[in-house]
């Protein structure tokens, strides 16, 4: 009888094991791989490969390339075998997600000595490409890339200059008129808020190498806060305060001087016409005596003078005459 029963449960339990447990299926945003007592299943000898990793990089992270079972199923696997399995949509996460303590904003210090929050996302997801690093080449993973970003974030803010550089207050800035002066230049905080997406672009190149080193990629970075202290804030929009009056001061005195010009050029043109309508009769009583002469001869001009007098004689109260000097 005890036999009996030892026999049935251990059909149960073969039953349980290979013919319940032996089938798994894998959701549309899921991958998985197998290990047999332990080990990986490997794509023969192929490692992971990447070149955004430097050569000393790449023979440190350096990973076997595994069989990855997608969508589908149901799969049968042995009882010694081990099924892993892992989401690999894109995903976001607060840059301030951080598993070992609460925390509402990433502390980064500028280059001039300011301390600053940093708020913001990054995309990410998982490599299917290097699911052996993502399992068992680091621990927490995740927890991995966000401290290679952080630091990364932190020592570019601590670096950072805006690239126009001097050229915002330049003379050739003030003299064509295509922006106001920058009065906020130098200051390391407005750098940061003007060129977000240089610092957003930069942190997507600096990260591109985390799918081969932990397994994750960074899809894309989304900083969108950058926020100093309250006393360095205040001293700020009263900066861009100014800034910006300065601005209204020069687009008012540009548009004044360019009214002025306006004016002094019509005024050009008036005084041009004028003196056109009084040259004109002198020009064409020039004319007319030019060819009375060239075809009468020199008596006929002094018959055209005398008949012009005629009229001015008649309308005289009084002629004097004078004698021509001997």
């Amino acid at each position: 009888m005890q036999v009996t029963a030892f026999l049935l449960g251990m059909l149960v339990f073969v039953v349980y094991t290979v013919l319940i447990r032996a089938f798994y299926t894998v959701k549309p945003d899921e991958r998985a791989i197998i290990t047999s007592f332990g080990r990986a299943q490997r794509i023969g000898r192929l490692m992971v490969e990447d070149d955004s990793l430097t050569d000393e990089e790449k023979q440190r992270y350096r990973f076997p390339r595994l069989q990855v079972i997608g969508p589908g199923g149901p799969y049968f696997k042995w009882p010694w075998q081990e099924v892993h399995k892992v989401r690999v949509v894109t995903e976001a996460i607060d840059l301030t997600w951080d598993p070992t303590k609460s925390q509402h904003t990433i502390e980064a210090v500028t280059k001039d000595n300011l301390t600053t929050g940093v708020g913001g996302q990054i995309r990410f997801r998982v490599c299917e490409n290097n699911l052996y690093a993502y399992f068992f080449g680091v621990d927490k993973p995740l927890e991995h890339v966000m401290g290679y970003f952080i630091s990364v974030l932190r020592e570019r803010i601590a670096n950072f200059v805006d690239p126009k550089g001097q050229n915002l207050v330049g003379d050739t800035e003030l003299s064509t008129g295509s922006a106001a002066a920058e009065l906020s230049e130098g200051v390391s905080i407005n750098d940061l808020r003007k060129n977000l997406p240089l610092l957003n672009d930069y942190m997507e190149q600096q990260c591109r190498s985390t799918g081969a080193r932990y397994g994750i990629e960074l899809d894309a970075a989304l900083i969108t806060q950058i926020d100093p202290p309250p006393e360095v804030d205040r001293a700020l929009s009263a900066i861009n305060t100014t800034r910006n009056q300065v601005a209204a001061d020069i687009s008012t005195a540009r548009a004044d001087a360019e009214q002025q010009i306006t004016m002094s050029k019509r005024a050009v043109e008036i005084a041009r016409n004028n003196a056109q309508a009084e040259v004109a009769p002198l020009k064409e009583l020039a004319d007319t005596l030019a060819r009375i002469k060239a075809t009468g001869g020199p008596g006929a001009l002094r018959t055209y003078i005398r008949n012009l007098r005629v009229p001015l004689l008649g309308r005289a109260t009084r002629i004097v005459q004078t004698a021509a000097p001997k």
